[in-house]
């Protein structure tokens, strides 16, 4: 074995042992926590999460972003080519079942995403242009006081993003070209993907904030409601397997003596695992796309990215469950000697026909080109915190990035992606510590929040009503009252007046 197979190998082993024996277990207990003690936050406000995505920016600045923009760049970032190829590699590897524990993680997982991007809220700071930047780097260095571990949350976060999971998705792109190429032709078809892509990520990540956050705010929607009907139409025509698909599921997700006879790899192991992967609550990345967002009350962001969990996972990926599975039930032969990409091709192709195929490959593609522009984003937004607004080191940074944009396209980079997943893996750690030490904070603003909403009031956020909260670069009250908007300045007078929590 020469020595980049046995670095393979052994990144490898560490990236399985960290994420099977102690991300997931810490995820999973995190998630239950905070549902448990926001007495189900992401379900009982699920309303408000919808009627909160139309709110209008609270700041005026040319950088600055609404919360439906906000949205479509942490969703542009979740949904990638893991929610196509990686869902049915769970339903193929694990089990039809998959699909079920897949799904409630994500509503578990949602606690803890709501928790994170709270805090993202409180602790973000504004730019010169007016934008705001925040994120676990953030929260880490302002409410626990070390810009040291910030740092390194940013470094694991860049190195994850920016180099690791950029190059994956590039190079997941680029294999959809497999089905129409032969082999001697790929190479060339994976040098042209990789231009194509890096000069597409260019136009828009040399635009800024307020470019990416337009471009994602077209492109996540378009391309999830054109997915979303092909499911639709999948289902609706194969109505009459349904019953066999909802029992091959319920059977599989439940079979416990296959369950507990191997559960590092089983059914339910994995349908956690693709879950929690996919959406990322939890895991500190989607919080920086949440600090980005001009709102009056840090909750209200935080319930529109709990919203983004249930769009990746329960609404895509079953998306892509279901076209599988119905082809599983139809053609069980079939669907067993295929996998990843393949399955899913395959799967659509056995409902519409080969146009299912070109428009799959079409798909990963655009939800590959939208996860490259919200994971630069996130790369972007750490690097600022490390090294504040130097345009020559960001000049460089982007440059690097499209460069690895372009070799992802065009090798297998085994390594880099171990590594990847590790940094994330430790990254996540670091964040679901952080917002344990923190939560209570997200708590006493979800309180404030659900006082302000009883007593009919269109909720506004003031950081110096919460008695000891650490201190916060925004979220004053003469600055929330001079940027808010009239109902918000009529609120907060009226609140100095009577003594608002003793603010006067």
């Amino acid at each position: 074995m020469d020595f980049n197979a046995w670095l393979v190998d052994v990144s490898g082993q560490i990236d399985g042992f960290l994420y099977t024996y102690i991300l997931l277990a810490l995820l999973v207990i995190v998630g239950i926590y905070y549902t448990i003690r926001t007495k189900a936050v992401q379900i009982r406000y699920i309303k408000d999460m919808f009627t909160q995505i139309t709110e209008k920016k609270h700041v005026e600045g040319k950088r600055s972003i609404s919360s439906f923009q906000a949205l479509m760049v942490s969703t542009a970032s979740r949904v990638g080519t893991g929610n196509i190829a990686g869902v049915a590699t769970a339903l193929a590897t694990g089990g039809p079942g998959a699909v079920f524990w897949m799904g409630l993680m994500a509503i578990v997982g949602a606690a803890s995403a709501f928790i994170e991007s709270t805090l993202a809220q409180i602790w973000k700071v504004r730019g010169k242009d007016g934008e705001f930047r925040g994120g676990p780097a953030y929260y880490i260095h302002q409410a626990l006081g070390s810009r040291g571990l910030g740092v390194l949350f940013s470094v694991l976060l860049i190195l994850c993003f920016a180099f690791g999971f950029n190059g994956l998705q590039a190079f997941n792109a680029t294999s959809a070209l497999e089905y129409y190429l032969p082999g001697e032709a790929m190479p060339k078809a994976a040098i042209a993907s990789g231009i194509v892509l890096a000069v597409m990520t260019a136009a828009v990540i040399f635009g800024g904030t307020k470019r990416i956050s337009v471009i994602t705010s077209i492109v996540v929607p378009i391309m999830a409601i054109a997915y979303i009907a092909i499911a639709l139409w999948t289902t609706i025509t194969n109505i009459t397997w349904l019953p066999q698909v909802f029992a091959l599921v319920f059977s599989s997700a439940f079979d416990f003596q296959s369950i507990f006879g191997g559960f590092a790899g089983s059914v339910v192991m994995l349908g956690i695992k693709r879950g929690l992967y996919s959406n990322e609550a939890g895991m500190g990345s989607a919080p920086n796309a949440a600090a980005t967002a001009s709102v009056s009350h840090p909750v209200k962001q935080g319930l529109v990215q709990s919203l983004s969990v249930y769009i990746d996972t329960l609404l895509i990926c079953t998306c892509s469950a279901m076209m599988v599975l119905v082809f599983y039930v139809q053609d069980p032969a079939a669907a067993a000697n295929l996998n990843g990409m393949p399955l899913v091709q395959m799967a659509v192709n056995n409902s519409v026909g080969e146009a299912g195929i070109h428009f799959i490959t079409f798909a990963i593609f655009a939800f590959a080109y939208s996860s490259l522009i919200g994971n630069y984003f996130y790369a972007e937004s750490n690097l600022r915190f490390i090294k504040g607004d130097s345009k020559a080191l960001l000049t460089v940074f982007r440059i690097v990035c499209l460069l690895v944009i372009f070799y992802g396209a065009t090798n297998s980079f085994d390594l880099a992606w171990n590594l990847a997943d590790i940094f994330m893996g430790l990254m996540a750690i670091m964040n679901l510590i952080a917002i344990l030490l923190l939560g209570k904070w997200a708590l006493a603003a979800l309180d404030d929040y659900s006082a302000q909403r009883k007593a009919g009031k269109d909720p506004v956020f003031v950081a110096d009503s919460i008695p000891g909260m650490p201190k916060t670069d925004c979220w004053h009250l003469e600055e929330v009252r001079d940027f808010g908007e009239p109902p918000v300045k009529e609120y907060l007078d009226e609140a100095i007046e009577t003594d608002y929590v003793g603010l006067k």
